[in-house]
């Protein structure tokens, strides 16, 4: 029932991805939603996950929260890393580098394949857990497949690269299913996995994702975009609880 329900989750990471590759001529829109979902996926699903989760403390701090902030720390580096490896090859000031799509379209992928971990371990717990876990994996891979698609392109990756990781984040959540069947992830290693990878994608929708929406269009509606994400991401979520 678990690989099942996670095709499920494959057509609408699917869906996702081709609408954002459709909506090319409203870019400043698309990324102003991209924001917005990531946003709400790491502040109202990911990190209470991951608190709820990963329940230890490390010197009067949640390990759920010091892998956040490592996450984001992690984040920058990396990227600031390769944007100096391009200028000293000769690469513009400002120049994009895809290395940066493609390392956060990978932790998107990863993500995925949590998810479908997480599923697969809910039908294992009982039914109803099943249903509320799939109802949450279903609907918030669109904002998955939308984001990993955005974020593979919008670092100059060219579309066949974008369109490889969105399969591959499609697949991510069958993989991640079906390998429930030989074993079980346990629940403090998921959670500390979900803080790290809240600490990425806040990075990746505030320094990157945001800044990119409003640097050429800083109109209203890129910002009703972004909260209209936000506010997709709390109807997922409640509805799944």
């Amino acid at each position: 029932m678990a690989v099942i329900v996670a095709l499920g989750a494959f057509l609408m990471t699917l869906a996702g991805g081709w609408t954002a590759q459709r909506v090319t001529d409203r870019r400043h829109l698309v990324l102003g939603l991209a924001g917005g979902l990531m946003l709400g996926v790491v502040g109202l699903d990911l990190l209470p996950e991951a608190l709820h989760a990963a329940g230890d403390e490390v010197f009067g701090v949640p390990l759920a929260l010091l892998l956040f902030v490592a996450g984001f720390l992690v984040a920058h580096v990396v990227e600031r890393v390769l944007a100096v490896r391009r200028a000293s090859h000769g690469a513009r000031n400002g120049a994009r580098t895809p290395e940066v799509g493609l390392t956060a379209a990978a932790a998107m992928v990863g993500h995925s394949l949590a998810d479908g971990v997480a599923l697969g371990a809910a039908f294992q717990v009982g039914g109803g857990m099943g249903v509320a876990v799939a109802l949450a994996v279903i609907t918030h891979d669109f904002a998955d497949g939308f984001n990993t698609y955005t974020l593979t392109s919008l670092y100059g990756n060219d579309r066949r690269k974008a369109v490889t990781m969105l399969f591959a984040d499609a697949l991510a959540p069958v993989v991640g299913a079906a390998s429930t069947l030989l074993f079980t992830l346990p629940e403090e290693t998921l959670g500390a996995y979900l803080g790290f990878f809240g600490g990425v994608l806040l990075y990746l929708a505030a320094a990157e994702i945001l800044p990119e929406a409003h640097h050429e269009h800083p109109a209203l509606s890129t910002l009703m975009c972004t909260v209209g994400g936000v506010a997709g991401i709390w109807l997922v979520v409640g509805l799944a609880e």
